[in-house]
């Protein structure tokens, strides 16, 4: 691709993000620094740049941008948080998270996954991230507290293991509902009274497994 395309797709990618609610310029900044094309193989890498979800292995997807783009913006990083990921899937939305806290701890059931998005992390320099293959609706209680969490698969209700993990004045960001209908991205702060939730907007997602995958 020349320079020129290069940069046009960029603007263009940038363009669908604000049009669809991403305003906050270091998220802005962070997407255009991370290339999605490196997180897409095969028949779907000419898609990488369209707003849309694409399959990765393992029956999982990775997220279309402007979602990516809106839950990192509901997590009202700071260079200082300490960040768990629950699903790692193609490494994008981590990738993302790393130029914006001081360390994401990224987990997923498949290892197939983890290992692809590990050597991938290692390849664009990112060493604040942190990489597990396990069931991660437990969480990593070993790591936490933690001051933000993600979670990319949909759960019927925040998961109360990931809540505890979550430290006083932390926020969670994780859709929530039935996995074969529309979900709710919902925003989780835990306060010294108690949890409050915020509904975002409605998305979807695969479903939250527990266990560890076969792949």
């Amino acid at each position: 691709m020349s320079d020129s395309s290069e940069a046009e797709r960029k603007m263009q990618f940038l363009f669908a993000l604000r049009s669809r609610g991403v305003t906050d310029k270091a998220v802005l900044s962070a997407m255009e620094k991370i290339d999605r094309g490196q997180f897409v193989q095969g028949l779907f890498s000419e898609r990488a740049y369209d707003d849309t979800p694409l399959p990765i292995a393992c029956g999982q997807t990775i997220s279309q941008p402007s979602i990516v783009g809106l839950m990192t913006q509901a997590l009202q990083l700071t260079p200082r948080d300490k960040v768990l990921e629950v699903g790692t899937g193609s490494g994008y939305q981590a990738a993302v998270l790393a130029l914006l806290a001081r360390r994401v701890y990224t987990v997923d059931r498949f290892r197939r996954l983890t290992r692809t998005a590990e050597a991938l992390f290692q390849e664009l320099g990112l060493t604040n991230v942190t990489t597990f293959t396990a069931d991660g609706s437990h969480g990593l209680p070993e790591h936490a507290p933690f001051d933000k969490i993600i979670v990319t698969a949909a759960a019927e209700d925040p998961p109360g293991p990931l809540l505890a993990q979550l430290r006083i004045g932390g926020i969670m960001v994780v859709p929530v509902g039935q996995s074969d209908a529309v979900q709710s991205l919902i925003r989780v702060r835990r306060t010294e009274e108690g949890l409050h939730y915020d509904e975002l907007r409605d998305v979807r997602f695969v479903p939250l497994l527990e266990g560890l995958g076969k792949e």
